[in-house]
């Protein structure tokens, strides 16, 4: 254990002194090998990271009892440590502090505040559990420090119900709301091993794709970063006995801080992208990244609303408890989902011409339509065997 933090004292000391001199040496405004020796970096820094920081974590957490523990509500059979959002937030922290180099001083700054806001909030969660409402304040105070002080924002609607440029004021409410809501989906979806890995996985990888074709390397930094730490978590969360752990609120909450921070920085860069990568839907085509979780966000919140709870109760409505219900596995439900997720990022680009109402409309009443199927079919079962 002193020699981990050692090694992390040491290893922050030698970060400072890589960011000045590769400000000097790496060309990220072109493909160039520097640029893709950051992204290289970034992917290689956050799976390692995290990879070397879970043992330790997990030795400690069981040392420390902090488990979570077996209720009513949970799908895992053992005490399990859930700290795994420490190595995570970890390992991204330091592949944005050494590799972003392009972005804004003060968006990093505050995109790293921001997480740091979150992780305090996650890890006290994950240990004590938090109020609800002080963990919603929370969260939208971190999003603040980003949206409003790092000037993260969505500036326009590429014209959906004729809107084009929206206010300042208005941009900031609603980049918070987008921020809130997707902290909150990725928050929500992690009931399941690897389910939200798995979904922050694909999705940050898409976008680091784009971002690299259309030359935001640094933008792109940041997603191979988070793609890099979820699948060294992935790894010990899906396929490690002795050394399994859980996202935890933590992990989760970051992930979806990090998602929200690179979906609109996906929108905005559609603004000025050229014309051969241009996505002229590209809200359209970030909810339909996003669908797995937001879908299922909006499924539960109508369901306790129509069965007279409070949408923010917990309950086991989620669709990854409807298939584990039917009989399917851990393993075979994160997969089911992914393949869902994955099909409607193909459908997506497919109809990426036909605008951002129509588009977010076609997007949302399929996937109601996919995402109530195991819910049907399981309410169906048990009527029959009443």
């Amino acid at each position: 254990m002193h020699f981990f933090i050692y090694f992390t004292q040491v290893f922050a000391i030698f970060t400072l002194s890589l960011d000045n001199q590769m400000n000097h040496i790496i060309d990220l405004n072109t493909f160039s090998l520097p640029g893709w020796i950051s992204l290289a970096g970034s992917f290689l820094v956050a799976l390692i990271i995290t990879w070397l920081s879970i043992p330790t974590i997990v030795k400690i957490s069981k040392h420390k009892k902090l488990n979570a523990h077996i209720n009513d509500r949970t799908s895992h059979i053992n005490d399990t440590p859930n700290l795994g959002g420490i190595a995570v937030f970890s390992g991204v922290a330091l592949s944005i502090v050494i590799f972003s180099l392009r972005l804004e001083s003060d968006t990093v700054k505050f995109l790293i505040g921001g997480m740091l806001l979150i992780f305090f909030i996650g890890v006290k969660d994950d240990i004590l559990i938090i109020d609800p409402k002080k963990k919603m304040i929370g969260q939208v105070i971190a999003c603040l420090l980003v949206v409003w002080l790092g000037n993260v924002r969505i500036t326009d609607f590429h014209h959906a119900l004729e809107i084009g440029s929206i206010s300042p004021f208005f941009s900031i409410i609603f980049t918070v709301f987008v921020f809130v809501l997707l902290i909150n989906g990725f928050n929500l979806i992690d009931g399941i091993d690897g389910l939200a890995s798995g979904l922050g996985i694909i999705i940050s990888l898409f976008y680091g794709i784009w971002f690299i074709i259309t030359g935001h390397i640094s933008a792109g930094v940041i997603s191979f970063g988070l793609a890099g730490s979820l699948i060294a978590f992935f790894r010990f969360n899906i396929f490690s006995r002795t050394n399994k752990i859980f996202l935890g609120d933590t992990g989760s909450m970051i992930t979806g801080l990090v998602i929200a921070f690179l979906t609109v920085e996906f929108i905005e860069y559609n603004l000025s992208a050229s014309a051969e990568y241009r996505l002229s839907s590209a809200p359209a085509v970030a909810y339909g990244m996003l669908i797995v979780p937001l879908i299922d966000l909006l499924r539960v919140f109508i369901l306790r609303s129509w069965n007279g709870t409070s949408p923010f109760k917990a309950d086991r409505n989620h669709i990854h408890h409807t298939l584990l219900s039917l009989g399917c596995s851990h393993l075979g439900a994160t997969l089911i989902l992914i393949g869902i997720s994955l099909a409607f990022i193909v459908l997506t680009l497919l109809l990426r011409n036909t605008g951002v109402v129509k588009l977010m409309t076609i997007l949302t009443a399929m996937g109601f339509i996919v995402l109530s199927i195991p819910w049907v079919i399981l309410k169906t079962g048990r009527k029959r065997a009443n």
